[in-house]
């Protein structure tokens, strides 16, 4: 039986891995704020952005994390196009449970299929990710413990859903954002305690990529992604900003020849 680290970096892949986590969710809350004050295209495009940042972040949470995950006696490399499947399911899947709140009509029912789409799509990326490992062994996973991680995404998932639908201060939705981050995070590292890895020692060559190769770039990418997303919501007009722009400029053009 291999020993698993999971902060071969000490408190440095944890506390970015929640960082990551945190801003997703906040960027996610802020559009989907964004989008229920507005109508047509404009609402789809909000939206979008939210599943967007959610995926995104959440994908970034859980590959940063990653970067610390060790497993004595093997090296662990991983599979390219299962990584990259890992991060579209993320991006869809909550993309479906924050349109269904967007555009849901009865909020209670919308709440609960959003929330238990998106949790759902938080694990199954989670467990894509963990699929995409290659290692000299074999991966086995406690049964309860799984089960646990999805609950836990699904109560999160659901949480900040209905945060996004009645919080609408920044600072309530920051601390909400806070929340969110921590339950993802602990949704992470639930569903890597379930892990145990009985290695068979080898020579052979393992297929895919490093960590450095694939996992660390993609992620730099996609957390650079997601610090200029920010900043354009930041700068971004809200509807209430748009409204009393428009209402200052009518008193200008009525009096115009």
């Amino acid at each position: 039986m291999g020993h698993l680290d999971h902060a071969a970096f000490g408190w440095l892949t944890p506390a970015l891995s929640y960082v990551m986590a945190c801003i997703g969710a906040a960027l996610g809350l802020r559009c989907t704020v964004r989008a229920l004050g507005a109508t047509g295209r404009s609402r789809r495009n909000w939206l979008l952005t939210a599943a967007s940042a959610i995926g995104t972040g959440i994908w970034t949470m859980h590959f940063v994390a990653m970067l610390g995950f060790r497993v004595s006696g093997t090296e662990i490399r991983y599979n390219v196009p299962l990584t990259i499947l890992s991060l579209l399911v993320a991006m869809v899947v909550v993309g479906a449970g924050v349109f269904a709140v967007g555009y849901g009509r009865e909020r209670g029912r919308a709440l609960f299929l959003g929330g238990l789409t998106t949790g759902v799509g938080v694990a199954s990326m989670h467990y894509l990710g963990m699929a995409a490992l290659r290692l000299h062994g074999t991966v086995h996973y406690d049964p309860m413990l799984v089960g646990l991680s999805v609950v836990i995404a699904v109560v999160a998932a659901t949480a900040a859903l209905w945060a996004a639908l009645n919080i609408k201060s920044p600072v309530a939705v920051a601390v909400a954002s806070l929340v969110m981050g921590g339950a993802v995070s602990s949704m992470h590292y639930t569903g890597m305690i379930a892990v145990s890895v009985q290695v068979t020692p080898s020579g052979a060559f393992l297929p895919g990529a490093s960590v450095m190769q694939f996992i660390f770039p993609l992620a730099v990418g996609l957390g650079s992604y997601l610090f200029l997303t920010s900043a354009f919501v930041a700068l971004s007009p809200t509807a209430g900003e748009r409204e009393a722009s428009a209402s200052a400029q009518r008193p200008v053009e009525s009096v115009a020849p």
